[in-house]
């Protein structure tokens, strides 16, 4: 039985796309192989520089061997890239003084030089993100996903003249206007498996009584289950069981409420750990069911100072990375850079182990952008940047390779060609030259 890509499970309250079936294939009856899976790009940005020492791989080539603060990955060397050499010129000072935090985050995705203001007169440029969401958006129910652990102010001072709109913000829909990211992870759930357009009251309804959304669509699943072929049944079984594992884990954290001030059962956890590992199952969630093919993850704003006491670290992570060689410093560095990969591993291997119709996974029909807008905290420098591509597009992305480019080549680069590899035609973004060699 073919079933549409838009097929919604629906109940109380509640509606849960589904993931990608081979009862979804466009196929003719003689054709007994499914249609390949989409192509998901994913951006997940982390603040502060890193600790490039322990980043970057020994040389050029085969990830023989993966540095300390990669090491996390281990298992996944055949679906990333180490990517050195880019270089974010248009984040530097350019004549404009300090701000390098506010610069590197609103330049991460644009490559644009943005204008140095703290009034409402900001100006950046369109995001890779969002030139990919306005060519290829409208094939999904979510033209694109934005997450993240701090929320980002959208006026004031945050960084030496510029805006908080910028060191909060990735995401550009145009030069002067951000999108606002989501940090709490039952906003997101709701905005993923909540009924669209539901009358408010049976939505207060289900929210308040904390009733499961699988327990509310669960008539409509085993009526659809009994119509589908045994790996497909397997297939949304497990998935069911996904959505179910994340509802629970969000059952243990905090109360909170809807902006219209309905009450939710969970938000956000006070474990930065588990907080990016609940928002990384969303992103995931979201792309298995093919919601959203793009996605934006700010583990934190950039010139974030927020301790790591999970890992037994008081002091600032702002603070350690102006660090100025001293040891101790250097190490706490490194462990909250270790830290976060931690987290982007835990996401990874979640998605490698999903398998999609056509071959292969959700990882692999992916191209995640892993990185930060500085190199080295201590030198605030936008060259050299520290950036990783996980997945391999579906087969076109060679990968398990650390690739070294030539200086200052733009990051840029490397977004140009991953929107042609969405299908996005996309002469320049920012200050591109051209699309990245030898990467695809």
């Amino acid at each position: 039985m073919a079933i549409s890509r838009r097929h919604v499970l629906r109940g109380l309250g509640a509606g849960i796309a589904l993931p990608y079936l081979e009862a979804m294939s466009p196929t003719s009856a003689l054709a007994q192989t499914p249609a390949a899976a989409p192509t998901r790009m994913g951006f997940v940005f982390v603040p502060n520089g890193m600790d490039m020492a322990s980043w970057r791989p020994a040389g050029a080539g085969k990830l023989a061997s993966l540095p300390e603060i990669l090491r996390p990955l281990a298992g996944l060397e055949s679906q990333i890239n180490v990517v050195s050499g880019l270089a974010q010129g248009n984040a530097a000072a350019l004549g404009d003084g300090p701000g390098d935090h506010a610069r590197s985050t609103a330049t991460w995705l644009t490559g644009v030089h943005i204008k140095k203001t703290a009034g409402e007169d900001i100006h950046a440029g369109v995001s890779v993100d969002q030139v990919a969401a306005q060519a290829v958006g409208g094939k999904t129910r979510l033209p694109s996903l934005e997450i993240g652990c701090e929320r980002g102010a959208i006026a004031g001072d945050c960084d030496s003249g510029y805006s908080c709109a910028y060191s909060g913000n990735v995401s550009w829909s145009s030069p002067g206007t951000p999108v606002a990211k989501e940090v709490n992870p039952r906003a997101v759930f709701e905005r993923l498996f909540g009924e669209v357009g539901l009358d408010p009251d049976t939505r207060k309804q289900r929210l308040l009584s904390r009733r499961s959304v699988v327990d509310a669509v669960l008539e409509d699943a085993r009526s659809l289950l009994r119509t589908l072929g045994a790996r497909d049944q397997e297939k949304l079984d497990e998935y069911l069981e996904a959505v179910r594992s994340v509802e629970r884990r969000l059952a243990a954290q905090p109360l909170g409420t809807t902006p219209d001030g309905v009450p939710l059962p969970p938000g956000v956890p006070r474990d930065r750990g588990e907080h990016i590992r609940l928002l990384g199952d969303m992103m995931v969630l979201a792309f298995q069911s093919d919601s959203t093919r793009i996605a934006t993850f700010m583990f934190a704003n950039d010139g974030s100072n927020r301790a790591y006491p999970e890992i037994g670290i008081g002091d600032g992570h702002h603070d350690v990375s102006h660090h100025g060689k001293d040891p101790d410093k250097v190490e706490k560095k490194r462990r909250i850079d270790s830290f976060h990969v931690e987290q982007l591993a835990y996401i990874l291997k979640k998605m490698e182990a999903i398998p999609e119709p056509g071959g292969g996974s959700l990882l692999g029909n992916s191209m995640i952008v892993y990185g930060a807008g500085i190199s080295d905290g201590d030198r605030h420098n936008h060259d050299d940047l520290p950036i990783l591509v996980a997945g391999r597009a579906g087969g076109r992305l060679d990968s398990g390779l650390h690739r070294v480019y030539a200086p200052n080549t733009p990051l840029t680069n490397l977004f140009v060609s991953m929107l042609d590899r969405m299908g996005v035609a996309c002469e320049s973004l920012g200050d591109s030259t051209g699309p990245l060699k030898e990467l695809f």
